[in-house]
């Protein structure tokens, strides 16, 4: 509690020396050339050395307090009566550190309310301690700088220097996040494959990781079924829905719409990728899951089940349209105009501009917005949880119930489950072959574009 109020004191010191630099260097100003940077340069600069040094001084007191005050509660006599066992400990000093953080928390164990006093009189040393310390590192920062506000200083370049230096470790840590999933990827995926074999995982056509008991368990692993239910609904149902519905709403917006409609129907149509994934998993289970299952018993099926892919995959196909339209839409309009009013002088019509010229030279953006709707779709869950159901089949038939990776994934990962069984690691192996679909998808994505953006530049 008092780090983050000191937290907040550095903020406040940082803003009030902005201000004191700036004005502080407007004094200097004595004409056209007579500083090496503008007043606001230096108060940037001031402000950092207020702020980062701060910063830096309250993360790493933040990362040790802990354990500061872990030696001084174990160094009272109350915890003399710890068990020596190290999940009871932790469950007792967990519970002593709730009490002593609200007072009113009932205590299971006695020791627990012993112990939190020391915790409270623990945490307000050490807290005051580095309240001091992250105020002096800011207090120092600012002493450095104000010597530095002068009519010669470079604040300009050493304030560039900063923000050069942090969008460089933002991008590092994309970066490495990137890797740091795909790492934790492979290593659980392959405690998975020490257990079944990956062919079996790659062809297999039974999945059935509850019947997964002792000897050979590959045959329960056959994923085919859920790689067939991904593609099915998210590539094939969905974007039986999408490509048309987006590709035309954008043709029309672009060359059919006055300035007027487009301004209502543009983001009307873009409201749907801000839609939560829920609310079109209730609108699939509760509104387009019942008349599928209606049709089909209607065209004579025999006993049609509500949840089906055809359910999932056309609320799917809604949801991604405005990833279609979108990315069609800016290609469109990014077509010079020199080009249809060329086919348009030759005398074609404004029908055979659209589907000889405008959409062939803009492919590059159709074909990303078609591979970025296509990612999207196979990594959704909430529609296939509430519209597709749970079973793997391997099947064609659109009225069946059928399951995707990415549900497997969360049914795996959910519940009480022993995270180093082969019926948990599963859900890893199945992340990793996700994640190199999409690639591949996005590597498919940029060959093309790339390819067309050469013929037509």
């Amino acid at each position: 509690m008092i780090l983050s109020a000191v937290l907040l004191a550095v903020l406040a010191l940082g803003l009030a020396g902005w201000t004191f630099a700036r004005n502080k260097a407007r004094l200097l100003y004595a004409g056209r050339g007579s500083m090496h940077s503008m007043p606001v340069y230096h108060g940037w600069h001031f402000a950092l050395w207020i702020v980062l040094p701060g910063l830096l001084a309250w993360g790493v007191w933040s990362a040790a307090m802990p354990t500061l005050v872990n030696g001084s509660i174990l160094a009272d006599p109350a915890a003399a009566a710890l068990p020596a066992d190290d999940m009871q400990r932790a469950a007792i000093l967990s519970e002593a550190r709730a009490i002593a953080a609200d007072p009113s928390v009932f205590a299971f164990d006695p020791l627990s309310a012993r112990l939190a006093d020391p915790i409270r009189v623990a945490e307000g040393k050490w807290g005051t301690i580095g309240a001091l310390l992250v105020l002096i590192c800011a207090l120092a920062g600012g002493a450095h700088a104000w010597t530095r506000v002068r009519a010669g200083f470079p604040a300009r370049t050493r304030v560039e220097r900063v923000v050069m230096a942090v969008l460089l470790a933002v991008s590092l840590l994309a970066i490495l996040t990137t890797v740091g999933i795909i790492g934790s990827l492979v290593f659980e995926a392959g405690l998975f494959f020490k257990d079944v074999s990956p062919l079996a995982f790659l062809t297999g056509t039974h999945w059935s990781p509850a019947n997964a008991h002792g000897g050979d368990i590959s045959a329960n692993f056959g994923a085919v079924p859920l790689f067939w239910g991904t593609i099915y609904i998210g590539a094939i149902i969905a974007m039986f829905v999408a490509i048309p519905l987006g590709l035309m709403s954008a043709v029309y917006l672009t060359q059919y719409a006055t300035r007027r409609v487009r301004g209502w129907f543009k983001p009307l149509l873009e409201i749907l990728a801000g839609v939560p994934t829920v609310v079109y998993g209730y609108f699939a289970a509760l509104t387009v899951a019942p008349k599928v299952r209606d049709f089909a018993a209607w065209i004579g099926m025999n006993n049609p089940s509500t949840e089906s892919a055809l359910a999932a995959g056309l609320v799917m196909g809604v949801m991604i349209i405005p990833f279609v339209s979108s990315m069609a839409d800016d290609s469109l309009a990014a077509v010079p105009r020199s080009m249809s009013d060329g086919s348009l002088a030759l005398g074609a019509t404004r029908s055979e501009t659209i589907k000889k010229v405008l959409l062939p030279a803009a492919l590059p953006g159709i074909v990303a917005g078609v591979m970025l709707a296509i990612s999207r779709a196979i990594g959704e869950t909430m529609i296939v949880v509430m519209a597709a159901g749970a079973s793997a089949n391997l099947s064609a038939n659109p009225f069946a119930s059928m399951t995707t990776v990415t549900y497997q994934i969360v049914q795996m990962l959910t519940g009480d489950q022993e995270f180093n069984s082969p019926k948990t690691l599963s859900a890893f192996a199945l992340g990793l072959v996700l994640f190199v679909v999409t690639l591949i998808l996005n590597i498919i994505a940029l060959r093309v574009v790339k390819r067309f953006r050469e013929a037509y530049e």
